[in-house]
């Protein structure tokens, strides 16, 4: 019986040979080898876009948590002429994406069923007009809706080449969406994930503290602190970060206990940031040291002036302190990466 099914086999392969010649040869050479190529599967409103890594794009999109603050996370999007359109997909709700981010902790932003019926970007002013269905509507409370509309303007006000975002709905601007937002006029970045009343300070500043899903993802927070220096500055910001997350707020910091900051001074582009430990093996360890890096260096981040940023130990450097270290000074590009 072998041997019968090997003649007809070698039949069938002369057969073709005479017939198509080497490309038969090659047909039947990917039958019996199938490589798999090398690709990465993005996920979509849609369906899956198989892309090699030449047609993917980092890009930061804001997602919400279980306890209601946004989240940035960079991902990896295909790329595409409307990439600011691909980008609002990828944080509405459908159940691939739903999966996709809730390993994670994280949830999407836009109400299931939301089509985005046009989208204009004035290249002149930066300003970012997108027509939604009537279906942006159908956020399930207040707060989702404030999320919903924020993560919008943060996630397409990433792009360099957007400012301000204008809502419209079935092709006519609101004045408000169904639980009170205002959006009637363009909107910019501002206030996310407020946890103090604005009204008390008189200046405010973005501070990155940390967050975390059922103990088991840890991610870094932007949240709107309020303050009594008269505007933003690098002082102010540090300062807050060092006093800790609002007491309440479930955030904290990656700054280990003990640790005190004394000052900073920024010259051309390096913010110098002071420290004060009694016991510096709290920091001996590169893990704890790189935490605390980040941490201060996501916060330095809303300052475009700053570009790395130096651990001072009581004003002196990491050799100096006698600390083997090696420092991370770059200011962060994302702040979480899943």
């Amino acid at each position: 019986m072998y041997i019968k099914k090997l003649l007809i086999l070698t039949i069938v392969l002369v057969l073709a040979l005479g017939l198509f010649g080497c490309k038969a040869i090659d047909t039947m050479k990917d039958l019996i080898t199938k490589e798999e190529p090398e690709i990465e599967i993005i996920r979509s409103d849609e369906d899956a876009n198989i892309m090699d890594d030449s047609n993917l794009r980092n890009t930061v999109l804001y997602y919400q948590n279980e306890n209601g603050y946004l989240v940035p996370v960079k991902r990896r999007i295909p790329w595409e002429e409307g990439i600011a359109k691909a980008a609002l997909t990828n944080i509405m709700d459908s159940p691939t994406i739903r999966e996709d981010i809730s390993s994670i902790g994280l949830k999407p932003l836009i109400p299931a069923g939301t089509e985005i019926i046009g989208m204009s970007i004035d290249q002149d002013t930066g300003l970012c007009k997108v027509d939604f269905n009537s279906q942006i509507m159908n956020t399930q409370s207040k707060k989702d809706e404030e999320n919903m509309v924020k993560g919008v303007v943060y996630t397409l006000t990433e792009f360099s080449n957007i400012n301000e975002v204008q809502f419209m709905v079935d092709g006519k601007i609101v004045s408000e969406l169904k639980y009170g937002t205002k959006v009637q006029k363009p909107l910019a970045r501002a206030d996310i994930n407020v946890v103090e009343d604005i009204s008390d300070g008189v200046s405010k500043v973005t501070v990155y503290y940390k967050g975390t899903s059922n103990g088991e993802y840890e991610y870094y927070v932007p949240v709107t602190v309020p303050t009594s220096a008269t505007s933003a500055n690098v002082l102010t910001s540090l300062e807050v970060l060092f006093e800790g997350a609002p007491e309440l707020s479930g955030l904290y910091t990656d700054i280990p206990d003990g640790v005190e900051f004394q000052g900073v001074e920024v010259y051309n582009g390096v913010a110098y940031v002071d420290i004060l430990s009694y016991d510096f093996d709290i920091l001996s360890d590169q893990t704890v040291f790189n935490k605390m890096t980040k941490n201060i260096g996501l916060t330095l981040k809303e300052f475009p002036e700053i570009e790395y940023v130096e651990i001072l130990f009581d004003g002196k450097t990491i050799e100096e302190a006698g600390l083997e270290l090696e420092a991370q000074e770059t200011v962060p590009t994302f702040a979480n990466e899943y």
